[in-house]
C-alpha cells in the first residue's frame, strides 16, 4: 500500500492528539455505533477537523479486535479524503510508549527523532490502554 498523496505522519498524529485530548474532556459530539452497542447509547466520540486544506474525521476504533484487546480507547481510526489510517500506542521496540501510524512507523520514527527531546518522548495521553 503506497502513502503517496496520504496525509503527513505529523497531521495524522496532531489529528490524534487533538481528538484524544477532547474526547478525554467531554468536547466532543458522540454517536451512537451500530456494532457492540446493545443499549444504542450515543457513547463515541467523533472529532471533525481541517489540517493542510483537508477534512479528517476521527473517531475511537469499534471493531470486533479492538474490543477482544481492550483498546477501544486507544485505537484511533482517522478518515481522510478517499483513505483512513489507524493510529495506535506502540507496546514495543523503538516507539515504545509513542503513538504511531499504523504501517507508517518507518517515517513515525523519522518524525519523532526530528522534534526536541523533550517533546520526542512524548508518552500516550493515556496510561489507560482500555
Amino acid at each position: 500500500m503506497s502513502n503517496e498523496g496520504a496525509p503527513a505522519v505529523a497531521t495524522l498524529l496532531e489529528v490524534d492528539r487533538e481528538y484524544r485530548s477532547k474526547a478525554a474532556t467531554g468536547q466532543l459530539q458522540r454517536i451512537a455505533p451500530r456494532r457492540f452497542n446493545p443499549e444504542h447509547e450515543a457513547s463515541l466520540p467523533v472529532l471533525h477537523a481541517r489540517r493542510d486544506g483537508r477534512h479528517f474525521t476521527a473517531l475511537y476504533s469499534n471493531t470486533e479486535r479492538a474490543h477482544d484487546l481492550h483498546r477501544t480507547h486507544d485505537w484511533v481510526v482517522i478518515f481522510y479524503d478517499d483513505g483512513r489510517c489507524t493510529v495506535v500506542t506502540e507496546y514495543r521496540g523503538a516507539l515504545k510508549g509513542m503513538r504511531v501510524v499504523r504501517g507508517r512507523e518507518p517515517e513515525c520514527l523519522k518524525h519523532y527523532r526530528s522534534l526536541p527531546r523533550e517533546l520526542s518522548l512524548e508518552p500516550s495521553l493515556s496510561a489507560s490502554d482500555g
